[in-house]
């Protein structure tokens, strides 16, 4: 099947986990309505039809039970992508993304890897109440362990959550809500330098990995 190019965020994040689902059958969704509604913003519409229930599956409401289900498939051999929600239902899952995910990889000096991403829409700017406007990226990217991706582009959101899936380490994966449907942008200079995940670089900024003495 051939994925028209992306006019905006969520179509480029559609387009980026059909093709991750349909190369690598490792790969496997986990989220509240992600599959028969194809999430809240639609953005896994049509997915489970495609790929069917097993690998497209509708959690219970309870983000620790969901990124929980997704560190335990990871560490059996899958390639989990979970999504909260909002980004402000995040808080009931800390502890398994802070003392649990995070922190795995080191546990075993590197030898075991966490094929983890958590999709997390976020921000305001969509006249929201306040559990549904926040944006948090702050408390992960200060956590040892985890990786935080942002895109603000949708060419740089396919590339970058198709990196981020075969990394080998959890990635936190915000997706601005403002822009998931939003398909008019700014026009990108193409001859900007990328980094390794994809995405242009605009301003290079620093990346803190605690490892074990």
């Amino acid at each position: 099947m051939t994925i028209a190019a992306p006019t905006c965020l969520a179509e480029s994040i559609n387009g980026a986990l059909h093709q991750l689902l349909e190369s690598d059958e490792s790969v496997v969704l986990v989220g509240q309505d992600i599959g028969r509604l194809g999430g809240v913003f639609r953005v896994t519409r049509g997915l489970q039809e495609r790929f069917g229930e097993s690998r497209v599956r509708d959690a219970l409401l309870a983000e620790s039970s969901i990124v929980g289900q997704a560190i335990g498939m990871s560490l059996c051999g899958l390639k989990s992508i979970c999504e909260i929600q909002f980004e402000g239902f995040i808080y009931p899952a800390m502890n398994q993304i802070v003392t649990q995910a995070a922190r795995i990889t080191t546990r075993w000096n590197d030898d075991q890897a966490l094929h983890l991403v958590i999709r997390v829409p976020v921000g305001g700017g969509i006249r929201a109440v306040e559990h549904h406007s926040e944006s948090n990226e702050a408390y992960f990217a200060h956590t040892p362990g985890l990786l935080v991706a942002f895109p603000s582009c949708p060419s740089d959101a396919a590339s970058m959550l198709q990196y981020s899936c075969h990394l080998g380490a959890p990635v936190i994966f915000f997706e601005p809500k403002r822009l998931y449907w939003k398909r008019l942008r700014q026009p990108r200079d193409e001859s900007e330098p990328r980094s390794a995940l994809g995405a242009r670089t605009v301003r290079r900024g620093w990346r803190c990995r605690c490892r074990p003495l």
